[in-house]
């Protein structure tokens, strides 16, 4: 065993116990019990540490507490004071107004919560409460609107800081601060996890410190240190499993060093254009990794809409023709395969490097054929679909895996195509712009390379976002175009007007939907019905569907009759989203743009402009224009300002939850309760390299001064990581 890993062992099993202290059951801890741990178990809290990351969603300052005279006006504050008076007014049917009198030494004000009738029943006269919220003056009084409040117990002493948690029934804000108090005395003796050097050049508060200081600090500058120090953690720890994720893949796998020969080097002689400056980069991080042999590549190429990933991967996928290898190009759906098939394999066949398309529609016969080459290793590189993944698809060997749109597809199939070929080196791509913050975040076991500028601008795309009444001014514009010889497309968010949309991973939820989904599905347009409806509306013009349900076959001749010219107008999903490239295309109406993020409009009006034509997008959404501002509004005046797919992403992140960017709710759970993707961008930063660092010196994570930090991954992120560590 190298030194780094020698372990002595009673005094890491003395860590490794205090340590454990955090996994304890809450029902182990002073005051919990009965009802209240019923409480605490409805609210999700088992162990001490669910408790202790169960975090306050507020703080009631009373070390800048004012009294009523001295409470400035247009200021946020706090005021402690008595109860006075309780009256319930309801000056209209269905609207009901307590009105709250509160007196301290230095004078009255009035306090006023609307549709909040249960507050009457709650204060009493005599009540000391705390209100926290903007002061105002009317008819005489001081006065507060809805504020935060908070009633205190008799002993609560202002010139602190009180933590409001989240609490439900059965436990009171007084009994969760006794427990958590509780909790924090039982813990206090827990070790850092983290190795005392990085927490020192890091400049990181202590573990047991920073739990106490987030429930109860004494300044407010303390909790947000203490926030920082529980961020870093949580990042540090997604960083190492994910590491850890992959390495328990590729145990006993013996890395691959590719050659780069003259295959590579007629491949960037057959491309029709000089590659970028960021384009060359791309292909040089990617052909070291594969050249390396050292270990297995694990990389992200991510850019923008139109950036030339394609390209780079065509000068890697070259490389395996120079080992005398495979490659396997897998995309989400047939659209996009077939799209690289007729751009790129025209481009490896110049090169001397033979490929071939397999999707579910191909024709049995055909199959059969491209199958037995494959085995053979007559065939150099696969394009393919989910196809790629059936039994009989086997290689000679696959040494080269590329994944586009890494979103679209689980782990579970990534690894099942990697199990084709073990030591194959691995290449993702995604046209979804990400913040790095989240990219790090999120695919933490992969280094990336970004491609931000478009190596031929084109002609350029502009957007306009209308109300359902400017229909008409849409509808010009693709009578315009359909007559000038060029075609449209029309988004619709549904298939069919009997579709639930909550099925559709594509359509996001409105805030300003007070009513739901199920008041607004009448009002979203459907593919079915809206083809119909465009074809009436225009019946000069050829009009055709697309949609997941159609067969692949049919699909395939829908696109191809768009590509070719014979279809004017194509009404369809999402599902032309990404790899759909028809230069003449000129006009897209996307409808109900509110009902979809950022990154999914800005991906489809990529479809247009592509040519050397202009193209325009215009984006139907309900209340677009009025007053009323919500997310989706914001969201959608973002898209008219800028064609900057990462500024629109680092808007997106700061307007919806990272969780929502990219569907992490289906992959795996990932959440991140103290990190701030958009504030923390140098802890997120800061914890990849670190992570980085620490496999290197402990790829086990098995050595005395990183036990901790293996203990907490396994036990926050699953048994897997045991396979890794030798647990």
């Amino acid at each position: 065993m190298p030194a780094a890993c020698n372990i002595t062992a009673p005094r890491v099993s003395s860590r490794l116990a205090r340590m454990s202290l955090l996994a304890q059951d809450i029902a182990r801890l002073k005051y919990v019990s009965g009802a209240r741990e019923e409480a605490l178990r409805r609210l999700g809290i088992e162990t001490v540490e669910d408790l202790l990351c169960h975090i306050p969603r507020r703080y009631l300052d009373f070390s800048h507490a004012y009294t009523i005279e001295a409470a400035p006006l247009g200021s946020v504050c706090t005021i402690v004071a008595t109860v006075d008076r309780v009256r319930e007014k309801r000056p209209r049917p269905r609207m009901v107004v307590t009105e709250v009198s509160l007196v301290d030494s230095t004078g009255v004000m009035q306090v006023a919560f609307f549709k909040q009738p249960w507050i009457s029943r709650d204060l009493a006269v005599g009540d000391r409460l705390a209100v926290m919220g903007t002061v105002e003056f009317a008819y005489g009084f001081k006065q507060m609107s809805s504020p935060h409040f908070e009633k205190l117990d008799r002993g609560a002493a202002t010139g602190s800081i009180l933590p409001v948690h989240p609490v439900g029934e059965g436990i009171s804000q007084a009994w969760m601060r006794r427990i958590v108090s509780g909790a924090l005395e039982t813990v206090a003796s827990v070790p850092d996890p983290l190795p005392a050097r990085l927490r020192v050049r890091r400049g990181l508060m202590s573990f047991a410190r920073s739990l106490r200081a987030i429930h109860f600090p004494s300044t407010m500058g303390e909790r947000d240190f203490a926030r920082r120090r529980l961020a870093y953690d949580e990042t540090l720890l997604l960083q190492l499993a994910l590491r850890l994720r992959n390495d328990a893949n590729l145990l006993d796998v013996a890395p691959i060093a590719h050659v780069v020969g003259p295959h590579v080097e007629a491949m960037r002689a057959a491309l029709p254009f000089a590659l970028t400056d960021e384009q060359a980069h791309a292909v040089d991080d990617i052909l070291g990794d594969l050249a390396c042999g050292e270990r297995v590549m694990n990389r992200l190429l991510l850019g923008d809409v139109g950036t030339g990933k394609t390209a780079v991967a065509l000068v890697a996928l070259a490389a395996v023709a120079d080992t005398g290898t495979q490659a396997c190009v897998m995309a989400p759906t047939g659209v996009l395969a077939q799209q690289y098939a007729v751009k790129c394999i025209p481009l490896l066949a110049e090169a001397g490097i033979r490929a071939a398309l397999l999707t579910g529609s191909t024709p049995a016969s055909e199959r059969a054929g491209i199958v037995e080459d494959v085995a053979s290793g007559a065939i150099d590189v696969l394009f393919g679909t989910h196809a790629v993944l059936s039994d009989d698809v086997t290689f000679r060997r696959l040494s080269f895996v590329v994944i586009d749109e890494q979103h679209r597809f689980g782990v579970g199939q990534r690894n099942a195509l990697r199990a084709k070929g073990p030591g194959a080196d691995l290449l993702v791509m995604s046209a979804t712009p990400i913040p790095r913050t989240l990219a790090l975040s999120v695919y933490g076991d992969l280094e990336t390379s970004i491609i931000r500028h478009r190596p031929v601008e084109g002609a350029g795309i502009s957007t306009r976002v209308l109300d359902e009444a400017n229909h008409d001014i849409a509808y010009g514009a693709i009578r315009d175009a359909v007559a000038a010889g060029q075609r449209a497309y029309v988004i619709c968010p549904l298939v069919s007007e009997q579709d639930d949309p909550d099925e559709l991973e594509d359509v996001v939820g409105t805030e300003d939907d007070e009513q739901g989904r199920a008041r607004a599905l009448p009002e979203l347009h459907a593919v079915e019905t809206e083809v119909e409806r465009i074809a009436r509306i225009f019946p000069e013009a050829t009009v055709a569907a697309l949609h997941g349900r159609l067969s692949a076959a049919e699909k395939d001749r829908v696109i191809d009759g768009f590509r070719t010219g014979s279809i004017d107008i194509l009404v369809s999903t999402t599902v032309v989203e990404v790899g759909v490239d028809v230069p003449d295309a000129t006009v897209m109406l996307i409808e109900n743009g509110e009902r979809f993020g950022l990154a999914t409009l800005h991906q489809l009006r990529g479809r247009v402009g592509r040519g050397s034509l202009p193209g325009t997008c215009f984006v139907i959404s309900r209340g677009a224009g009025g007053s009323k501002r919500t997310v989706a509004t914001d969201r959608l005046e973002a898209l008219e300002k800028t064609d900057d797919g990462f500024a629109l992403a680092e808007m997106d992140l700061r307007l919806r939850h990272e969780g929502e960017i990219l569907g992490l709710r289906q992959h795996g759970g990932v959440t991140l309760r103290f990190v701030d993707l958009d504030a923390d961008a140098d802890l997120i930063e800061a914890a990849h390299m670190d992570a980085v660092e620490l496999l290197r010196y402990a790829p086990t994570l098995n050595a005395t001064a990183t036990l901790p930090l293996r203990h907490r991954v396994i036990e926050r992120y699953g048994d897997i990581f045991k396979e890794v560590s030798g647990g």
